[in-house]
């Protein structure tokens, strides 16, 4: 059930950092409410940056197996790629 919940994060996640990322939408998403204030204010601050490097979490998200997220993002609560 786990592996489950965590296939439909790491998706949704993924898919938001690459798309609306430089909001740091995917952070909310994930439960990092102080890094994605963080996101959106570096990318405020560095007119649009921060999108980049939400692009690179984006694609790093979708390329991990569910197992691997769920231990690195759910479980040990890693919040920067």
């Amino acid at each position: 059930m786990k592996l489950q919940k965590s296939r439909s994060k790491r998706l949704l996640a993924g898919v938001l950092a690459i798309l609306l990322g430089a909001f740091g939408v995917h952070k909310f998403v994930l439960g990092y409410i102080k890094e994605g204030i963080v996101q959106l204010v570096f990318t405020v601050i560095t007119f649009g940056f921060g999108g980049l490097i939400s692009l690179v979490e984006g694609i790093l998200y979708l390329a991990m197996s569910d197992e691997e997220f769920y231990r690195t993002y759910q479980k040990r609560k890693r919040s920067w790629f």
